[in-house]
């Protein structure tokens, strides 16, 4: 049954360890595990994942009505200050678009969003959550132009298919700093995904920016971060990798993010969409996932009891 409600709640499988960086990695789990944690935690929905780490097109379909939940996004990275690169990775973004069509009736009020970021690049991955300190991290001029050209780019792609896609920041990429978001949101017309966790650790307040990018919004990523690992990581100039080993990102409540005051703000705004739960993990035994499960549990409830 369709819900007709302003917000939707997903979890995501890079909270179970199941990402782009860890497809592969011993310990991933499967993905009747993750949709069954998700089900039975109470989610709505779930993001869509590594392309075909779900299943695709009618199997994907299969799985989300199998386990009652809707598609919220998908994530792809994309080279947007290479155009030459960019050309020829057109392909990744139609992927998630094709996997997209095959569930977008499932949540109808509420349609998957293209999840778009920066694809790491070696200058900004060696030095995370230091960007607007290091001013040799700044794009050059031709640069920040060909970002601003692909994304416009991405968001008319995405129009063409029938998506309405959304930004999302990351430490450790071209886009990551309060200030690099706002000469993006200035340059362009896309909405942006409000990762709380990510632009925490890259030095932003998500509750201040819950409140002044109220119509830029569409879609939120609820992430708590541990500021003072993030802190240690910048002082030893870790590349991006040590984000996820060093475990930056935490259980909501256990780091230093105002989760009611995140969502105190949204709903003051008026925000409509997913709130996707993550929490970036990375594989581990089946003691792991059980934690990663109970914890998600948790977040859910979190939210239930702030009216989501």
């Amino acid at each position: 049954m369709e819900m007709d409600r302003a917000v939707l709640v997903a979890n995501a499988p890079v909270t179970y360890g199941a990402f782009e960086r860890t497809i592969g990695m011993p310990g991933v789990p499967t993905a009747e595990d993750v949709l069954s944690a998700v089900a039975e935690a109470g989610y709505e929905g779930i993001d869509l994942g590594p392309v075909g780490f779900l299943g695709r097109a009618e199997q994907l379909r299969g799985a989300l009505v199998t386990h009652g939940l809707g598609l919220a996004g998908g994530y792809v990275e994309l080279p947007f200050t290479d155009p030459a690169s960019l050309r020829d990775a057109w392909h990744e973004l139609d992927a998630v678009l094709d996997q997209f069509d095959a569930a977008v009736s499932l949540r109808a009020s509420h349609p998957p969003r293209p999840t778009l970021a920066h694809a790491p690049t070696p200058e900004r991955s060696a030095h995370p959550g230091q960007a607007g300190r290091n001013r040799s991290l700044d794009l050059d001029a031709a640069a920040r132009s060909a970002l601003v050209a692909g994304v416009a780019e991405a968001l008319d792609r995405c129009r063409a298919r029938g998506y309405e896609a959304t930004f999302h920041p990351e430490v450790g990429t071209s886009v990551e700093s309060p200030e690099e978001i706002e000469a993006l949101l200035d340059a362009t017309e896309i909405g942006i995904c409000l990762d709380t966790g990510h632009y925490l650790a890259a030095g932003g307040d998500p509750v201040a920016a819950a409140t002044r990018w109220a119509g830029r919004i569409n879609q939120v990523h609820v992430k708590d971060a541990r500021l003072d690992r993030m802190a240690e990581l910048t002082r030893r100039d870790e590349p991006a990798d040590a984000v996820w080993s060093r475990g930056v990102f935490c259980p909501l409540g256990e780091g230093d993010l105002d989760v009611q005051g995140v969502l105190d703000a949204l709903r003051a705004a008026g925000y409509r969409g997913w709130i996707v739960v993550e929490q970036d993990s990375l594989p581990g035994d089946a003691a792991t996932f059980a934690t990663a499960a109970r914890a998600q549990r948790e977040h859910r409830r979190i939210l239930e009891r702030s009216g989501f």
